[in-house]
């Protein structure tokens, strides 16, 4: 019967619903298309940059979670499967079971588990030929990207369930977790991409219409599920990831209702999660503090974004008790621009070039140079003029 979903959301339809990316600003990416006509030189090499990722990806192969030895713990190969990327085999027990957590630390395990993987490359891939596709206007990158998210999505043959019942599982404990749902993040790039994609006559009516119905299943799991949930409740980044998917999937799928519930959430989360100072202790707890203490400021930033389709400013909004987007940025910006020393636990190197996404936003919401300036010094002036962040205002979501 599964399978059988695939097929069926690939073939009906009620209408064809123009799709539009939703975190990333049109504003930006129309200003940066006329400046790729006349050449100018502030984007070219970004853009070069673009087109050389897209080129490699038109000869991928095609993404599938139906490419895996086997499904277990699932029965059926269509079926979502990973494996909690920080547990461990117990090493006081024979059988290893249950496994037990190494928070930081990624086992080498995962090797085994290709299910992630094939989603995030299949994600990466379909973005960047989306956004060749919008600045160059040519076709094969339209054919491509969309051949990709029907292999993925949609053809009955090779498409992935909609629901993530068997991702992140521990093993001894469960067969899947709500915090699984953090590894289905990287979709709303896909809703981005699709947005961009409407104006190719390869993107077609049953291409959307299958979509609306896939993410509409996938919303309605999340809602409704166990798993779904228990992520819901969740009080740290995963909570809060849930709820930017939720935005996402919701106007994606034209349910105002839930899109309207997520802005309401967000509000109790920063008034919640946030201390006093800005900080999100939930995130200052972990082994690589800094990594996520600016993690969940990408779904915070997601939200946001996502909630300017609704008329919502969430970007100045402070909570009764002084909570706000604001004063997170004003805690996390020196550290993430080297001007002070990070005290938190962080047993790996962090990446500060993942932080470029979120500088860039700043400076465009809160209209301050500062953040953007700051960049070159971050990462190094070539690595900041070849940055995607000067052709895309969006998030990368690592």
């Amino acid at each position: 019967m599964k399978k059988i979903f695939c097929s069926i959301v690939f073939m009906l339809g009620t209408g064809f619903l123009l799709a539009q990316p939703f975190t990333l600003d049109m504003v930006v990416l129309a200003s940066n298309k006329a400046k790729i006509a006349k050449q100018d030189k502030s984007i070219m090499p970004a853009f070069q940059k673009l087109i050389r990722t897209a080129n490699k990806a038109l000869s991928v192969k095609p993404f599938t979670v139906t490419d895996k030895a086997s499904p277990d713990p699932s029965t059926d190969i269509h079926d979502y499967v990973t494996i909690a990327p920080y547990w461990f085999p117990n090493p006081d027990t024979p059988d290893g079971l249950p496994y037990i957590r190494k928070d930081g630390v990624r086992t080498p395990e995962l090797a085994n588990y290709p299910d992630k993987s094939a989603l995030t490359n299949m994600v990466s891939a379909v973005h960047d030929l989306a956004l060749a596709y919008y600045f160059t206007d040519e076709e094969k990158y339209a054919l491509k990207a969309t051949a990709l998210i029907r292999t993925f999505f949609l053809d009955s043959e090779t498409c992935m369930n909609p629901n993530l019942n068997y991702a992140q599982a521990i093993k001894g404990q469960n067969t899947g977790r709500g915090a699984g749902l953090i590894e289905s993040r990287h979709f709303v790039r896909v809703i981005d991409a699709i947005g961009l994609l409407k104006s190719s006559p390869t993107w077609t009516e049953s291409d959307q219409n299958g979509m609306v119905k896939w993410f509409t299943a996938f919303l309605d799991w999340m809602q409704s599920s166990k798993i779904g949930k228990d992520e819901m409740r969740a009080k740290n980044n995963h909570g809060v990831f849930y709820d930017m998917q939720r935005m996402s999937f919701a106007l994606f799928t034209k349910n105002m209702e839930a899109a309207n519930n997520v802005v309401e959430s967000f509000k109790r989360r920063i008034e919640l999660q946030q201390d006093d100072d800005g900080s999100f202790p939930a995130e200052l707890g972990r082994t690589i503090s800094l990594h996520y203490s600016t993690f969940v400021l990408k779904a915070f930033f997601g939200i946001a974004s996502m909630a300017e389709q609704l008329n919502v400013d969430l970007w100045n909004y402070t909570s009764e008790n002084d909570k706000s987007l604001k004063t997170a940025i004003d805690f996390i910006y020196p550290y993430i621009t080297k001007q002070a020393e990070w005290t938190w636990q962080q047993i790996s190197p962090f990446n500060y070039s993942s932080t470029i996404d979120l500088l860039k936003i700043m400076s465009l919401k809160y209209n301050d140079a500062k953040y953007a300036n700051a960049i070159s010094s971050v990462i190094g002036y070539e690595a900041a003029l070849t940055h995607s962040s000067n052709l895309v205002l969006g998030l990368d979501m690592e």
